[in-house]
């Protein structure tokens, strides 16, 4: 490997110099089992002063695109290793970093390595002055980041990118990113406990009235789940004027009374007793964070039931 590199450093034509590079690069890549030793020395060599930056940028840019041919492990080995010794100089070569990082991207979502696949994108420059990205690519990567660490229930990491996404959304003529950014912020909300505001947020995306947005069409059940979620929410949320309008709101709905915890909805709303039993069985619909405990040790949904109970029978004996 050395020896084919120092030969193609020597060659003075641009064009032959390059094609035994990717002569060079084609032997890595297709080598079975991947020989990773080689593979980091031809990182090496493109990224020192022996090789022009006009030819070091095309063949990492070949090498970033040919990395989906290796094996999983080898893959993260050799683009985590590039990415180490392309930084000293990661300015000359940020469009070659996107492709590497990408590629990581793609190759941990699809092990369900959902913040390793964030971390790996969080990592580019979208404001770069070099590369000039359009507010409809931030938007996007923002809006993908914010998803992928919404998998793992990280609403803090999540938050960070829809903050910046909101700021480019609001100019945004794109509507399959917008509701993506909608159904990013309802779940934050959600994660975060702010249960009433979560709720207007899922309610309002339950009511789209178009069934198909771009090239995506808007299932019904995703709608339903959007609904379901938004009653959730608002029967976990604290009592108050705000609370009591949104579950009028809700319970007139007429697509509620089909959802499988309309019965808890109706009790709530009219402010009956809640008695364990169906306690317990609204208990198994909820999400691990909103049965979470807090700093009294108990729950989220104890704190919503008790005090649901407390203000009925207090209504009860007011009504005698």
């Amino acid at each position: 490997m050395d020896s084919a590199l120092a030969s193609a450093a020597a060659i003075a034509d641009q064009r032959q110099k390059i094609e035994q590079y990717r002569h060079i690069l084609a032997s890595v890549i297709s080598s079975s089992p991947p020989d990773i030793p080689q593979a980091k020395r031809f990182l090496n060599h493109m990224v020192s002063d022996e090789v022009p930056l006009v030819v070091s940028r095309q063949l990492l840019q070949t090498f970033a695109q040919e990395l989906g041919k290796l094996e999983p492990d080898s893959q993260k080995e050799v683009a985590h290793y590039a990415l180490t010794q392309i930084q000293p100089r990661v300015v000359s070569f940020e469009e070659q970093v996107v492709v590497i990082r990408e590629k990581l991207a793609e190759l941990y979502e699809s092990e369900q390595q959902w913040s390793r696949a964030a971390q790996m994108l969080s990592g580019i420059d979208l404001d770069s002055g070099i590369r000039m990205l359009d507010d409809t690519n931030k938007l996007s990567k923002c809006v993908q980041i914010a998803r992928l660490y919404l998998e793992d229930d990280d609403a803090v990491n999540a938050e960070a990118f829809i903050n910046k996404a909101s700021f480019l959304v609001t100019n945004s003529n794109q509507e399959v990113l917008n509701l993506q950014y909608k159904v990013c912020y309802a779940r934050i909300l959600d994660l975060k406990r702010k249960f009433l505001e979560a709720a207007l947020r899922y309610y309002g995306i339950s009511q789209i009235e178009q069934r198909q947005i771009g090239d995506e069409e808007i299932d019904e059940n995703a709608l339903e789940q959007a609904l379901s979620a938004a009653v959730t929410c608002t029967i976990l949320a604290g009592a108050g004027p705000q609370r009591s309008r949104v579950l009028a709101t809700l319970y007139k709905d007429e697509r509620c009374s089909k959802l499988k915890i309309y019965p808890i909805l109706q009790k709530v709303f009219l402010e009956r007793i809640l008695r364990k039993p169906e306690i317990d069985a609204f208990a198994e619909e909820l999400k691990p964070h909103q049965k979470a405990l807090l700093p009294d040790n108990s729950t989220v949904l104890d704190r919503a039931m008790i005090e649901h109970n407390l203000l009925s029978t207090i209504n009860s004996f007011l009504q005698l």
